[in-house]
Protein backbone atom coordinates (compact mmCIF):
# COMPACT_ATOMS: atom_id res chain seq x y z
CA UNK A 1 0.00 0.00 0.00
CA UNK A 2 1.77 3.61 -1.03
CA UNK A 3 2.13 6.13 1.81
CA UNK A 4 1.53 9.90 0.75
CA UNK A 5 1.40 12.48 2.61
CA UNK A 6 -1.80 14.54 2.82
CA UNK A 7 -1.60 18.30 4.07
CA UNK A 8 -5.24 18.77 4.56
CA UNK A 9 -4.84 22.47 4.92
CA UNK A 10 -7.20 24.91 6.79
CA UNK A 11 -10.29 26.98 6.05
CA UNK A 12 -12.25 24.37 3.21
CA UNK A 13 -8.95 22.02 3.11
CA UNK A 14 -10.14 19.50 5.75
CA UNK A 15 -13.85 19.52 3.85
CA UNK A 16 -12.54 18.63 0.57
CA UNK A 17 -9.79 16.81 1.98
CA UNK A 18 -11.96 13.78 3.03
CA UNK A 19 -14.07 14.24 -0.34
CA UNK A 20 -11.35 13.55 -2.08
CA UNK A 21 -10.09 10.55 0.19
CA UNK A 22 -13.45 8.96 0.19
CA UNK A 23 -13.43 9.05 -4.10
CA UNK A 24 -9.93 7.54 -4.10
CA UNK A 25 -11.32 5.16 -1.54
CA UNK A 26 -14.25 4.11 -3.63
CA UNK A 27 -12.05 3.75 -6.70
CA UNK A 28 -10.90 0.39 -5.32
CA UNK A 29 -7.43 1.82 -4.70
CA UNK A 30 -5.93 1.59 -1.04
CA UNK A 31 -3.55 4.78 0.27
CA UNK A 32 -2.29 4.96 3.52
CA UNK A 33 -2.53 8.69 4.23
CA UNK A 34 -0.08 10.56 6.14
CA UNK A 35 -2.46 13.18 7.31
CA UNK A 36 -0.14 16.53 8.51
CA UNK A 37 -1.81 19.62 9.17
CA UNK A 38 -0.31 22.82 8.38
CA UNK A 39 -1.22 26.57 8.07
CA UNK A 40 -3.05 29.20 10.20
CA UNK A 41 -4.61 26.50 11.97
CA UNK A 42 -1.45 25.50 13.73
CA UNK A 43 0.37 28.61 14.45
CA UNK A 44 -0.80 29.24 17.52
CA UNK A 45 0.56 25.68 18.88
CA UNK A 46 3.63 25.28 16.54
CA UNK A 47 4.44 28.98 16.33
CA UNK A 48 5.06 28.21 12.22
CA UNK A 49 2.46 27.79 9.51
CA UNK A 50 5.00 24.83 8.05
CA UNK A 51 5.85 22.98 11.26
CA UNK A 52 9.41 20.70 10.80
CA UNK A 53 7.29 17.08 11.04
CA UNK A 54 5.14 18.05 7.48
CA UNK A 55 8.42 18.73 5.96
CA UNK A 56 9.83 15.39 7.67
CA UNK A 57 6.62 13.21 6.43
CA UNK A 58 7.40 14.75 2.68
CA UNK A 59 10.94 13.74 2.59
CA UNK A 60 9.95 10.35 3.87
CA UNK A 61 7.44 9.51 1.62
CA UNK A 62 8.26 11.59 -1.69
CA UNK A 63 4.94 12.44 -2.96
CA UNK A 64 2.24 14.69 -1.39
CA UNK A 65 -1.32 15.90 -1.77
CA UNK A 66 -1.88 19.52 -0.99
CA UNK A 67 -5.53 21.33 0.69
CA UNK A 68 -5.35 25.00 0.33
CA UNK A 69 -3.73 26.93 3.28
CA UNK A 70 -4.34 29.83 4.43
CA UNK A 71 -0.88 32.56 4.30
CA UNK A 72 -1.18 34.71 7.80
CA UNK A 73 -1.43 38.34 6.77
CA UNK A 74 0.56 41.00 8.70
CA UNK A 75 2.48 37.86 10.71
CA UNK A 76 5.41 38.04 8.85
CA UNK A 77 4.92 33.88 7.98
CA UNK A 78 6.29 33.05 4.27
CA UNK A 79 3.74 31.35 1.92
CA UNK A 80 3.57 27.45 2.83
CA UNK A 81 3.93 27.09 -0.88
CA UNK A 82 7.06 28.74 -1.45
CA UNK A 83 8.35 27.24 1.87
CA UNK A 84 7.94 23.95 0.43
CA UNK A 85 9.05 24.82 -3.01
CA UNK A 86 12.13 25.98 -1.92
CA UNK A 87 12.74 23.20 1.35
CA UNK A 88 12.46 20.72 -1.19
CA UNK A 89 13.64 22.03 -4.63
CA UNK A 90 9.88 21.81 -6.20
CA UNK A 91 12.03 23.38 -9.50
CA UNK A 92 8.65 22.74 -12.06
CA UNK A 93 4.82 23.79 -11.63
CA UNK A 94 2.78 22.10 -13.45
CA UNK A 95 -0.80 23.25 -14.62
CA UNK A 96 -2.72 21.32 -16.78
CA UNK A 97 -5.85 23.48 -18.20
CA UNK A 98 -8.30 21.43 -20.19
CA UNK A 99 -11.99 21.92 -20.80
CA UNK A 100 -14.42 19.98 -18.44
CA UNK A 101 -17.69 19.09 -19.89
CA UNK A 102 -20.76 21.30 -19.07
CA UNK A 103 -18.65 24.22 -17.58
CA UNK A 104 -19.54 27.00 -19.00
CA UNK A 105 -16.26 28.72 -20.77
CA UNK A 106 -15.85 31.56 -23.76
CA UNK A 107 -13.80 28.70 -25.51
CA UNK A 108 -13.91 25.14 -26.44
CA UNK A 109 -11.08 22.42 -26.96
CA UNK A 110 -8.77 24.20 -24.39
CA UNK A 111 -6.14 21.84 -23.72
CA UNK A 112 -3.10 23.16 -22.56
CA UNK A 113 0.26 22.48 -20.51
CA UNK A 114 2.14 25.18 -18.37
CA UNK A 115 5.29 24.59 -16.95
CA UNK A 116 6.47 27.07 -14.79
CA UNK A 117 10.10 27.41 -13.72
CA UNK A 118 9.60 27.58 -9.93
CA UNK A 119 13.06 28.90 -8.34
CA UNK A 120 14.45 31.98 -9.75
CA UNK A 121 13.72 34.98 -11.98
CA UNK A 122 12.14 37.76 -9.77
CA UNK A 123 10.42 35.50 -7.30
CA UNK A 124 13.58 35.00 -5.85
CA UNK A 125 12.92 38.30 -3.76
CA UNK A 126 16.27 39.71 -4.50
CA UNK A 127 15.30 43.18 -3.59
CA UNK A 128 16.94 46.37 -1.75
CA UNK A 129 15.75 50.42 -1.14
CA UNK A 130 17.83 52.37 -3.49
CA UNK A 131 16.75 55.53 -2.43
CA UNK A 132 13.75 56.85 -0.72
CA UNK A 133 12.02 56.92 -4.07
CA UNK A 134 13.62 54.20 -5.97
CA UNK A 135 13.35 50.43 -4.83
CA UNK A 136 15.59 47.58 -7.46
CA UNK A 137 14.35 43.70 -7.90
CA UNK A 138 17.04 41.76 -9.41
CA UNK A 139 15.92 39.10 -12.03
CA UNK A 140 18.05 35.80 -12.00
CA UNK A 141 18.31 33.24 -14.58
CA UNK A 142 20.92 30.94 -14.92
CA UNK A 143 21.77 28.11 -17.20
CA UNK A 144 21.19 24.97 -15.16
CA UNK A 145 17.55 25.86 -13.98
CA UNK A 146 16.57 26.68 -17.30
CA UNK A 147 18.14 23.66 -18.99
CA UNK A 148 16.06 21.54 -16.15
CA UNK A 149 12.38 23.07 -16.73
CA UNK A 150 13.03 22.90 -20.47
CA UNK A 151 13.92 19.20 -20.02
CA UNK A 152 10.77 18.95 -17.68
CA UNK A 153 8.80 20.27 -20.18
CA UNK A 154 9.61 17.90 -23.64
CA UNK A 155 9.61 14.81 -20.69
CA UNK A 156 6.26 15.56 -20.01
CA UNK A 157 5.08 16.19 -23.35
CA UNK A 158 7.08 12.88 -24.95
CA UNK A 159 5.34 11.12 -21.67
CA UNK A 160 1.93 12.82 -22.64
CA UNK A 161 1.98 12.25 -25.93
CA UNK A 162 2.12 15.79 -26.59
CA UNK A 163 3.39 17.21 -30.11
CA UNK A 164 4.39 20.62 -29.26
CA UNK A 165 6.58 22.97 -26.85
CA UNK A 166 6.27 26.55 -27.17
CA UNK A 167 8.57 29.01 -24.87
CA UNK A 168 7.20 32.31 -23.57
CA UNK A 169 10.02 34.78 -23.01
CA UNK A 170 10.58 38.68 -23.59
CA UNK A 171 13.98 37.88 -25.23
CA UNK A 172 13.55 40.76 -27.30
CA UNK A 173 14.09 43.21 -24.58
CA UNK A 174 15.57 41.25 -21.76
CA UNK A 175 18.45 40.14 -24.34
CA UNK A 176 20.84 38.20 -21.31
CA UNK A 177 18.16 36.82 -19.44
CA UNK A 178 14.77 36.03 -21.34
CA UNK A 179 17.80 35.82 -23.77
CA UNK A 180 19.74 32.99 -21.58
CA UNK A 181 16.60 31.28 -21.28
CA UNK A 182 15.12 30.98 -24.71
CA UNK A 183 18.96 29.78 -25.75
CA UNK A 184 18.68 27.13 -22.82
CA UNK A 185 15.44 26.05 -24.99
CA UNK A 186 16.90 25.89 -27.66
CA UNK A 187 19.74 23.83 -26.94
CA UNK A 188 17.42 21.28 -24.82
CA UNK A 189 14.95 21.31 -28.28
CA UNK A 190 17.69 19.53 -29.95
CA UNK A 191 17.65 16.25 -27.80
CA UNK A 192 13.42 16.03 -29.00
CA UNK A 193 13.39 15.93 -32.91
CA UNK A 194 10.20 14.17 -32.22
CA UNK A 195 8.20 16.55 -30.56
CA UNK A 196 7.56 20.50 -32.61
CA UNK A 197 9.23 23.90 -31.01
CA UNK A 198 7.87 27.29 -31.17
CA UNK A 199 8.79 30.77 -29.50
CA UNK A 200 6.85 33.15 -28.66
CA UNK A 201 6.84 36.94 -26.74
CA UNK A 202 4.74 36.54 -23.47
CA UNK A 203 2.73 39.87 -24.68
CA UNK A 204 1.44 38.17 -27.71
CA UNK A 205 0.95 34.98 -26.30
CA UNK A 206 -1.66 36.44 -23.88
CA UNK A 207 -3.32 38.35 -26.50
CA UNK A 208 -3.21 34.74 -28.87
CA UNK A 209 -4.63 33.19 -25.38
CA UNK A 210 -7.76 35.33 -25.37
CA UNK A 211 -8.29 34.82 -29.30
CA UNK A 212 -7.70 31.30 -30.37
CA UNK A 213 -6.23 29.56 -27.44
CA UNK A 214 -6.74 25.40 -28.65
CA UNK A 215 -3.46 26.35 -30.70
CA UNK A 216 -1.41 25.74 -28.22
CA UNK A 217 -0.07 22.40 -26.18
CA UNK A 218 2.71 22.38 -23.82
CA UNK A 219 4.29 25.80 -22.97
CA UNK A 220 7.48 26.62 -21.14
CA UNK A 221 7.65 29.80 -18.93
CA UNK A 222 10.14 31.33 -16.45
CA UNK A 223 8.43 31.81 -13.22
CA UNK A 224 6.71 35.12 -13.40
CA UNK A 225 5.39 34.71 -16.97
CA UNK A 226 4.15 31.39 -15.86
CA UNK A 227 2.90 32.25 -12.89
CA UNK A 228 0.46 35.15 -14.94
CA UNK A 229 -0.33 32.90 -17.91
CA UNK A 230 -1.21 30.02 -15.77
CA UNK A 231 -3.84 31.77 -14.03
CA UNK A 232 -5.12 33.14 -17.50
CA UNK A 233 -5.35 29.33 -18.85
CA UNK A 234 -7.44 28.62 -15.91
CA UNK A 235 -9.67 31.42 -16.52
CA UNK A 236 -10.14 30.06 -19.91
CA UNK A 237 -11.74 26.92 -18.48
CA UNK A 238 -13.64 28.01 -15.74
CA UNK A 239 -11.70 29.84 -13.28
CA UNK A 240 -9.28 28.61 -10.36
CA UNK A 241 -12.34 26.49 -8.69
CA UNK A 242 -11.31 23.73 -11.76
CA UNK A 243 -7.69 24.39 -11.62
CA UNK A 244 -5.04 21.80 -10.92
CA UNK A 245 -1.26 22.40 -9.80
CA UNK A 246 1.37 20.58 -8.97
CA UNK A 247 5.46 21.45 -7.70
CA UNK A 248 7.39 18.37 -8.65
CA UNK A 249 11.30 18.49 -8.01
CA UNK A 250 14.19 15.70 -8.55
CA UNK A 251 13.24 14.07 -5.13
CA UNK A 252 9.54 14.85 -4.20
CA UNK A 253 6.60 16.09 -5.81
CA UNK A 254 3.31 17.92 -4.32
CA UNK A 255 0.29 17.99 -5.86
CA UNK A 256 -2.11 20.94 -5.12
CA UNK A 257 -5.32 22.87 -6.36
CA UNK A 258 -4.77 26.49 -7.20
CA UNK A 259 -7.66 27.94 -5.02
CA UNK A 260 -7.40 29.54 -1.55
CA UNK A 261 -8.30 28.57 1.60
CA UNK A 262 -12.00 30.00 0.90
CA UNK A 263 -12.73 30.73 4.97
CA UNK A 264 -15.75 32.72 4.42
CA UNK A 265 -17.79 29.10 3.29
CA UNK A 266 -15.78 26.96 5.88
CA UNK A 267 -17.83 24.32 7.12
CA UNK A 268 -20.97 25.29 5.26
CA UNK A 269 -20.43 22.14 2.82
CA UNK A 270 -20.69 24.40 -0.31
CA UNK A 271 -16.67 24.02 -1.61
CA UNK A 272 -16.42 22.17 -4.36
CA UNK A 273 -13.43 20.05 -4.30
CA UNK A 274 -13.03 19.73 -8.11
CA UNK A 275 -9.50 20.98 -8.27
CA UNK A 276 -8.16 18.80 -5.47
CA UNK A 277 -9.40 15.93 -7.13
CA UNK A 278 -7.94 16.71 -10.46
CA UNK A 279 -4.56 17.43 -8.74
CA UNK A 280 -4.94 14.19 -6.98
CA UNK A 281 -5.88 12.57 -10.39
CA UNK A 282 -2.24 14.11 -11.89
CA UNK A 283 -0.79 12.42 -8.48
CA UNK A 284 -1.97 8.88 -9.31
CA UNK A 285 -0.78 9.35 -12.67
CA UNK A 286 2.77 10.60 -11.20
CA UNK A 287 2.72 7.30 -9.17
CA UNK A 288 1.79 4.94 -11.42
CA UNK A 289 -1.65 4.16 -10.57
CA UNK A 290 -2.81 5.46 -14.13
CA UNK A 291 -5.95 3.05 -14.14
CA UNK A 292 -7.71 4.29 -10.77
CA UNK A 293 -6.79 8.13 -11.85
CA UNK A 294 -8.30 7.52 -15.42
CA UNK A 295 -11.43 5.84 -13.63
CA UNK A 296 -11.83 8.22 -11.13
CA UNK A 297 -11.76 11.15 -13.78
CA UNK A 298 -14.17 9.20 -16.42
CA UNK A 299 -16.49 9.49 -12.98
CA UNK A 300 -15.91 12.98 -12.29
CA UNK A 301 -16.06 14.01 -16.17
CA UNK A 302 -19.55 11.52 -16.21
CA UNK A 303 -20.85 13.71 -12.93
CA UNK A 304 -20.16 16.98 -15.23
CA UNK A 305 -21.71 15.73 -18.26
CA UNK A 306 -25.03 15.17 -16.08
CA UNK A 307 -24.51 18.52 -14.75
CA UNK A 308 -24.31 18.09 -11.09
CA UNK A 309 -22.01 20.88 -9.97
CA UNK A 310 -21.78 22.45 -6.82
CA UNK A 311 -23.24 26.42 -6.20
CA UNK A 312 -20.00 28.14 -7.61
CA UNK A 313 -20.39 26.18 -10.74
CA UNK A 314 -24.05 27.09 -10.83
CA UNK A 315 -25.68 24.15 -9.42
CA UNK A 316 -26.74 23.73 -6.36
CA UNK A 317 -25.08 20.54 -4.72
CA UNK A 318 -23.65 20.17 -1.49
CA UNK A 319 -19.58 19.21 -1.39
CA UNK A 320 -20.90 15.76 0.14
CA UNK A 321 -23.62 15.75 -2.37
CA UNK A 322 -21.02 16.33 -5.02
CA UNK A 323 -18.62 13.90 -3.58
CA UNK A 324 -21.53 10.97 -3.53
CA UNK A 325 -22.21 11.50 -7.08
CA UNK A 326 -18.74 11.20 -8.46
CA UNK A 327 -18.72 7.75 -5.71
CA UNK A 328 -21.90 6.81 -7.56
CA UNK A 329 -20.30 7.19 -11.21
CA UNK A 330 -17.27 5.57 -10.13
Amino acid sequence: MKRITLINGDGIGPEISEAVMDIIDASGLKIDWDIQSAGADVIDSEGTPLPERVLNSIKQNKVALKAPVTTPIGKGFRSVNVQLRKALDLYANLRPCKNLPNVKTKFNNVDIVVVRENTEDLYAGIERQVDADTAESIKVITRAASERIAKFAFDYAVKNNRKEVCVVTKANIMKLSDGLFLDCFRNVSNLYPQIAKREILVDNLCMQLVQNPSQFDVLVLPNLYGDIVSDLCAGLIGGLGVAQGANIGKDYAVFEPVHGSAPDIKEQNKANPTALLLSAIEMLKYIGETQYALKIERALYKTFEQSLFTCDLGGNLATTEFTKAIIDNI
